[in-house]
């Protein structure tokens, strides 16, 4: 009977896995690769023509129950929030009649990343909630590569990925966005003038999740050093975090087509 058991719980595991393809729909469709696929530039009023698809997505991903979220293993809670966050981003987007810039939403006490319009394993939710306490809250799930993938709608944002985050390919497609963000000159870059690693505002807003994962920002971009045009001669300092830093200046304009 036990062997009968395990294949069976096995295949019901299977089946309950969240399926994410109106979203990748939606993302090949409306999301342009730019500068070699570094960048990407949204279609808001393509995603406005198929507002029907993207809600019918967004609905599923509310009718989730904690008790079933909490069967997924990381890789599944991880690739689901990730896409939460950057399906109801669109969405927010969509409402708010597409703003020059995210930032334009809410007001001195209220702004667009705690503001309260879906909900999430049976609350209501904000982005912030979903970012900080849902993913980086979470031990489990927390990986910094999570800031190359959580998308806020600006230029300045690590690129909105052209397809939906999925469990089977979570690992390669979190390196891939690393990749791809650390190899946009626009956003990171060595500057050989100055001498100094010229690094995304991200990396200050959050250098101590790379900290916790590295030791330092610098050693956490060593091995993205090829990505960043680093010389090999200087590469020692990134090593003994002695290397100079510079953050860039933060572009907040919507990242539309």
């Amino acid at each position: 009977m036990k062997h009968l058991l395990i294949p069976l719980l096995l295949m019901c595991s299977v089946a309950h896995a969240f399926d994410h393809g109106r979203w990748d729909t939606l993302l090949k469709e409306h999301v342009t690769p730019l500068r070699g696929g570094v960048a990407t530039a949204v279609d808001y009023n393509g995603m406005d023509t198929d507002r029907q698809d993207l809600q019918g997505y967004l609905n599923a991903l509310s009718a989730v129950t904690t008790a079933e979220f909490q069967q997924w293993p990381s890789d599944e809670q991880l690739s689901f929030l990730i896409n939460a966050y950057n399906a109801f981003t669109v969405e927010l987007i969509l409402l708010e009649g597409q703003p020059d810039s995210i930032r334009d939403i809410g007001n001195i006490f209220s702004g667009p990343w705690d503001k309260e319009f879906f909900s999430l394993l049976g609350q209501p939710r904000t982005l912030d909630e979903v970012e900080h306490e849902m993913i980086r809250g979470n031990p489990e799930l927390m990986d910094p590569r999570i800031h190359f993938a959580v998308n806020c709608a600006s230029i300045g944002c690590p690129a909105l990925r052209p397809e939906a985050y999925t469990a089977d390919r979570l690992a390669a497609q979190l390196q891939d966005s690393a990749v791809k963000f650390l190899s946009d000159t626009q956003r990171n870059r060595f500057n050989a003038d100055s001498n100094a690693l010229e690094i995304s505002k991200i990396f200050d807003w959050y250098e101590g999740d790379f900290e916790d994962a590295a030791g330092s920002v610098a050693e956490y971009l060593l091995p993205y050093a090829d990505q960043l045009g680093v010389p090999a001669a200087l590469r020692k300092t990134l090593k003994e975090d002695n290397i100079r830093i510079r953050h860039l200046d933060y572009d907040w304009q919507l990242n539309k087509q």
